[in-house]
């Protein structure tokens, strides 16, 4: 289904004013006034199928499902089964827990999709108190090509929705259970189901397996009661309407990255709908939204997880980047510090906080945050290498280098082969023109990992012509500059090489293109002053030693 549904031919007395805004609004994805615009054009034309199905996406795009009803219904009267409207008639019914209702919408191959009509009929004759029906339709749609995981998955948990944990983990342990088993949810579930049948040991050993030691409130909480020796309660799907909802939630997962982002959102805010409580679906929606750039109403989602919800420090998160993409770096700042109050144990707050102010070019303060981070883990591991790299960035903006260099090496030794790593400390150690050859072999490993990276590229052509060898260094400067056709530094770089090796007239055309880039004042003015004397006589005022011509150079224009 195409979410921007074609141009409809307008009769009047369609306010093609109205309409043209609903439909621009739709492009940018702002929902809010696409569902206004589409209202006040569906007053005038009440019947238009092409204007009833947009506003009914809005709607939905909202999670305003009681708004998109009454719409969703006119599009079906007017032209027939939609999936869209389908999926607002799903919505209502299931949160009502009218399982008749939903049979009928599914029951005719023309509801929402193959696998949401199966899963929901499934779900639907176990609201109807048919067990027996519901198993059968978990069958049913995993005899369906590519849908076996998702049946098993919906079916495990019906199984344990009705207290039959030995059913349900016999799914968890087959060769079949597939990958949707090992989804965070998944995982969960199968916790719950383990703790259930008094299998703690085997729940911890999961749980260490699939989340690693570093567990985030919630899953810290679980883990102490397992080994407290308390049974989990089964809380994944306690009554149908739940497992409607992870019906909806699962395929949005699905189609997270292989759908658009907009289309996504329908399903999260659906499974929204069907179980309030659910907030992995909220959190889910909030992010979809601030995919598609819509940060006002991603805040407004972050905002509605409860503060004492143990996804409640992720919210707050996700909320301070919403606002610092919408331009509101104080606020973004101002979330940060009040959840450093709140969860200061979680070593991701004072990070996220570092990687803010890094941003913000407030380096000390930046700083001191990763070293709270650093200071929660006991010990280094893999996973910690970016808190040095990035703490290594804040000393170096501050001209500390022996610190910035110590938290570089650091990184690395936690992860050898970094490619962001190896580039960073290999073109800092060739900017202060120390150990150059061991920063030439750092960034020929960083271009061998990352060889379409034109800022990585571009660090091996500079570190080349820093030791002199400017013949070699033009080949990736040029690839640098493919790869980075716009970016001024490279540009500039660029026709550094080229006056190196005696190409002075491509060496000003290189000039001319990195300021029309809009580089930093500082070097714009360097720019101008070589395009003005040359490169050799910079060089000269600076005091920096003179290049050495290559062998074989000639000036073609100098």
């Amino acid at each position: 289904m195409c979410l921007a549904a074609p141009l409809p031919a307008l009769s009047e007395p369609v306010p093609s004013g109205d309409y043209l805004a609903a439909r621009q609004a739709g492009y940018q994805s702002d929902f809010l006034s696409s569902a206004r615009y589409y209202t006040r054009a569906l007053a005038q034309d009440p019947s238009n199928p092409k204007l009833l199905e947009a506003a009914t996406v809005s709607y939905l795009a909202l999670g305003q499902v009681d708004r998109a009803l009454p719409v969703a219904r006119r599009l079906i009267e007017t032209a027939g089964p939609n999936q869209v409207a389908n999926m607002a008639l799903v919505a209502h019914y299931g949160a009502e827990g009218q399982y008749e209702r939903l049979l009928d919408i599914v029951g005719d191959g023309n509801g929402v999709g193959l696998l949401v009509d199966g899963l929901v009929r499934a779900w639907a004759e176990l609201g109807r108190g048919n067990m027996s029906e519901a198993l059968i339709a978990f069958d049913e749609i995993g005899e369906e090509r590519g849908l076996q995981g998702f049946a098993l998955y919906h079916k495990a948990l019906a199984l344990a929705s009705v207290g039959d944990f030995e059913g349900a983990e016999a799914i968890y342990a087959s060769d079949t259970a597939g990958a949707m088993q090992m989804t965070r949810r998944g995982v969960i579930a199968h916790l719950e189901v383990l703790s259930q049948i008094d299998r703690n040991e085997d729940a911890l050993a999961l749980m260490q397996e699939a989340f690693g030691p570093e567990l985030d409130p919630g899953l810290r909480d679980m883990r102490d009661a397992l080994e407290a020796g308390e049974t989990l309660p089964f809380t994944m799907v306690t009554r149908p309407q739940d497992g409607l909802a992870e019906v909806f939630f699962t395929i949005a997962g699905a189609l997270r990255n292989e759908a658009s982002d907009d289309f996504t959102l329908l399903y999260s805010r659906v499974a929204e709908h069907l179980r309030p409580g659910h907030i992995e679906a909220l959190l889910m929606s909030a992010e979809l939204l601030e995919r598609l750039s819509q940060y006002e109403l991603a805040t407004e989602t972050y905002k509605r997880v409860p503060r004492d919800h143990p996804s409640y420090h992720a919210a707050e998160l996700g909320r301070a980047e919403a606002l610092r993409l919408a331009d509101k770096p104080d606020a973004a700042i101002e979330v940060l510090e009040q959840l450093a109050e709140t969860h200061g144990d979680l070593p991701a707050v004072h990070s996220a906080r570092g990687d803010l102010l890094r941003m913000l070019e407030r380096y000390d303060e930046a700083a001191q945050a990763y070293d709270r981070a650093i200071a929660l883990h006991d010990d280094p591991d893999t996973a910690q290498w970016f808190l040095y790299y990035a703490r290594g960035i804040a000393y170096e903006r501050q001209d500390m280098w022996p610190e910035a260099e110590a938290d570089f090496r650091q990184a690395l030794r936690l992860n050898p082969d970094q490619p962001q790593v190896l580039n960073y400390l290999g073109y800092s150690l060739v900017e202060k023109q120390e150990k150059l050859e061991e920063a030439l072999e750092m960034i020929e490993r960083a271009v061998e990992a990352r060889p379409d990276s034109g800022y990585i590229v571009d660090s091996l052509g500079w570190a080349l012509y820093r030791l002199g060898r400017y013949a070699e260094a033009v080949e990736h400067m040029e690839r640098a500059a493919e790869l980075m056709p716009v970016d001024p530094i490279v540009n500039d770089h660029l026709g550094d090489v080229y006056w190196a090796v005696g190409r002075r007239m491509e060496a000003r055309f290189q000039w001319q293109r990195a300021l029309s880039f809009d580089p930093e004042p500082d070097e714009a003015e360097r720019i101008r002053r070589k395009l003005e004397v040359g490169l050799d006589r910079v060089l000269a005022e600076e005091g920096a030693p003179p290049l050495e011509v290559a062998n074989g150079a000639t000036d073609d224009g100098g």
